[in-house]
């Protein structure tokens, strides 16, 4: 027979995975709005051709966006079905943190609801980037972590090793959180367990998972690193990474869920019921500073809210224990209305949900450019397939097109062969490993450059059409690229002209 607290614990965890799936029905049913971003253009292409590493990123992001060609073609809400999906399980896992910890249904409810009002997770969610499963490796092992807190089952290093692998394997700065959870071993009761040969099979586990993109990068001269310090110098000098502290107030976490993270650091710092999960309160502290030192980007922590939703969920639920029952009704009711504030607040900036150039569209392309980036790749594959028709057949054969960015290149890959056109060629990230194909271009149509890069190139440019889209949307295209030029006569061989377009971005 199922004993009656058995039974309550399921149904809280099903009621959890519906709030999950309504969730990832609201993605399912918006994510198409737009168009590709140019970062999923670049993954898309990337996907096409399968390795252990990229320039860009690991091998897991490109991995799945292949799955997702399978599945469901060139299709926008086909790869975002994977980011909402892993978004919607991140959810769950909060809500799990908190039953493991002890929590009830309003708490389990409370945090899982705040994870997924956080402007990042909605953006993660709407977007197929590597960051949407890395924040999900981070909330899986703060998981395991409460479980091992909880059970004191040294088995458990097995997994959170191999998830730190996973993690390593989507995106490097997984190796500010292992350090955090390797310092929060040291810094809790959880040093025991150093002495348990199972927390030194979960970090054999994790380098074994790695080992295969760690050959990858010595086979390619460590270019990743190479790559991360110059995107890293490069987001310093143009300032994003300013407003780190700031941003993690409004757009990592929800601002309206402030109060209950607060919560969470009180409880497991200062209340005597939580020391037990104390680590989770190192975990979030440590790679809080560790970034803020190197000058990370503010989102690179939103992974490590959910531990304090979960937790501050507990605190809440116990101070709501400690009020008379009209004082609890009202805080409860208060709470849903502040949650349903955050998910408005939060659904407008992140949800691409706004008609393009509605007022709702130029209020959020005034915060954050993610919306704008989606416009205007179908028409400029046009423009382009236009250019390369005026050409005489004969000198179609040997033309290239050759582009700046990893944007346009994916554009031009994916909307080009249903155009005549071939396939792009480009020197940023691992575009340049791929060459410039099995002839010596004659001419190129060059896109991305200004008049001044293309010249320093080739003899001959001659400017032959303009980026423009059907909304007349301003984006970095329009802005910064706007001229597209036909060039011939290069300045070197292609065999000396390619080493110096290698750039990252």
């Amino acid at each position: 027979m199922i004993a009656q607290s058995d039974r309550l614990d399921r149904r809280g965890v099903w009621l959890l995975i519906v709030l999950a799936l309504a969730r990832l029905a609201v993605h399912v049913f918006t994510n198409g709005n737009y168009g590709f971003h140019r970062d999923e253009l670049a993954v898309l292409d990337d996907a096409r051709y399968l390795a252990w590493g990229y320039v860009a990123y690991p091998p897991i992001t490109p991995f799945v966006a292949r799955v997702a060609l399978e599945v469901f073609g060139e299709s926008v809400g086909g790869l975002r079905f994977f980011s909402a999906l892993v978004q919607s399980m991140a959810m769950v896992l909060t809500g799990l943190m908190v039953r493991d910890m002890g929590g009830r249904r309003y708490a389990q409810v409370l945090a899982a609801l705040a994870a997924a009002i956080a402007p990042m997770s909605l953006i993660m969610g709407s977007m197929f980037q590597y960051i949407a499963f890395d924040y999900l490796w981070w909330v899986t092992v703060a998981w395991l972590i409460v479980r091992l807190l909880t059970t004191d089952d040294a088995r458990l290093w097995l997994p959170i090793g191999g998830i730190i692998g996973l993690g390593m394997l989507t995106k490097y700065t997984m190796v500010f959180f292992a350090v955090s959870v390797a310092a929060a071993v040291f810094l809790s009761p959880l040093r025991k367990f150093l002495r348990s040969g199972w927390l030194w099979a979960g970090v054999v586990l994790s380098l074994l998972i790695f080992a295969p993109n760690l050959i990858w990068q010595i086979q390619h001269d460590f270019v990743s690193v190479r790559f991360l310090d110059s995107i890293h110098t490069r987001d310093v000098e143009i300032g994003r990474t300013d407003g780190y502290l700031a941003m993690q107030l409004f757009v990592s976490a929800n601002p309206f869920t402030l109060p209950l993270w607060i919560a969470g650091l009180y409880y497991l710092f200062l209340s005597a019921p939580g020391r037990v999960y104390r680590p989770l309160g190192w975990l979030y502290l440590i790679p809080l500073v560790l970034f803020l030192v190197a000058k990370g980007r503010f989102y690179y922590l939103a992974p490590a809210y959910p531990m304090l939703f979960a937790a501050g969920a507990i605190r809440t639920e116990l101070w709501l224990g400690s009020l008379v029952p009209k004082k609890a009704r009202a805080v409860r009711a208060t709470t849903w209305v502040a949650l349903a504030a955050g998910a408005v607040f939060g659904g407008v900036l992140m949800l691409p949900i706004a008609p393009v150039n509605s007022p709702l569209w130029k209020f959020t392309a005034g915060i954050h450019d993610n919306f704008v980036e989606q416009i205007g790749w179908p028409e400029l594959a046009q423009t382009v397939a236009s250019i390369y028709r005026t050409l005489p057949v004969e000198q179609q054969i040997d033309t290239a097109i050759l582009t700046g960015n990893y944007g346009e290149a994916g554009a031009i890959n994916l909307y080009g062969p249903q155009l005549g056109l071939p396939r792009a060629i480009s020197g940023i990230n691992s575009y340049w490993y791929r060459g410039w194909g099995e002839r010596e271009p004659a001419r190129v149509i060059l896109l991305g450059f200004s008049r001044e890069g293309a010249e320093r190139l080739f003899h001959s440019c001659e400017v032959a059409g303009t980026v423009t889209n059907r909304y007349g949307v301003e984006n970095e295209e329009t802005r910064f690229h706007r001229e597209i030029f036909v060039c011939s006569q290069p300045r070197e061989p292609w065999d000396m002209l390619w080493p110096r377009l290698q750039s990252f971005g």
